[in-house]
């Protein structure tokens, strides 16, 4: 007997599965892009800015063909597009290491990244170079470059959308399955932080934390049209303590079991991660 399950925060009714390998059936010509995003215009999936939703739709169409319940167009290699590689700083040489305190480089301020500007550029750059996870920008995002008061540039942010799940955030949270797909954009994912490796400044980075609470509900909101209730973010336990969230007032909440969100047959091991939670709501009722 089929049962209604729910995907990718969507609601599958009995009946789903048929009707939607029908209508991909019936569209032979359409590509995967184009399926998305005409599922979305049919099922009125948009944002809180009535923007289409495509990228949650094309990452539900695999999740049912992972699991043999939907047969998709075979994939369109040669049209899609090659991600281009991160420019490169021309001229460019990594600058010597120095150190300073916090008091002596004060204040330290974040420029929100605009595509196209010379601080994108150098951001871009840096996380990609730097960063042991690279760059990647998927989605919703807002991005910060911190620099001092020389303009030096020290450190690197990038906030993306949440993590679908996430067991220890979900009961931190009190949420059930339904009120978690209610209000997961309340949540926003710190995906990348860096500080610039010849940068030495102690409590450099909870500052940059904490100016990035100070002002990351209004940047969500003016660029998506919605506040932010909590951050959250994923360390690495085999490479980072954590402390500099600890020292910035993020809560522990628990650890994630070692398995990717690719993993459909719960075999793939990846590090175990320890999962932080920031509150805004308590900071903007102070």
């Amino acid at each position: 007997m089929e049962t209604e399950m729910t995907l990718q925060g969507r609601r599958m009714e009995p009946g789903a599965l048929a009707w939607l390998q029908s209508w991909i059936d019936q569209n032979p010509e359409w590509s995967r892009k184009q399926i998305a995003r005409k599922l979305c215009r049919r099922w009125d999936w948009v944002d809180r800015r009535g923007r289409l939703k495509d990228f949650a739709a094309r990452s539900l169409l695999l999740k049912l063909e992972g699991r043999g319940q939907v047969r998709l167009p075979a994939l369109r290699t040669q049209f899609r597009r090659v991600r281009p590689k991160v420019a490169s700083l021309e001229p460019w040489e990594e600058p010597a290491p120095w150190t300073a305190s916090l008091a002596e480089i004060a204040p330290v301020r974040l420029e929100q990244i605009q595509a196209g500007s010379p601080a994108a550029k150098r951001w871009a750059f840096y996380l990609d170079r730097y960063h042991y996870l690279g760059l990647r920008v998927v989605g919703e995002n807002v991005g910060y470059l911190a620099w001092d008061r020389q303009e030096r540039d020290v450190g690197c942010l990038l906030f993306g959308a949440a993590a679908w799940r996430c067991a220890p955030r979900d009961r931190r949270l009190g949420w059930s399955s339904q009120e978690r797909q209610q209000q997961l954009w309340r949540v926003v994912n710190n995906t990348r932080f860096l500080l610039l490796p010849w940068v030495r400044v102690k409590h450099l980075a909870s500052c940059l934390l904490g100016a990035v609470a100070r002002r990351i509900e209004a940047d969500w909101r003016q660029r998506y049209g919605q506040g932010v209730d909590w951050l959250e973010t994923f360390v690495d336990r085999e490479r980072f303590r954590g402390s500099c969230y600890r020292a910035a007032n993020w809560e522990w909440v628990g650890q994630t079991q070692g398995r990717s969100r690719q993993d459909r047959e719960h075999q793939l091991q990846v590090p175990v991660k320890d999962v932080y939670l920031y509150d805004l709501k308590s900071r903007r009722s102070r």
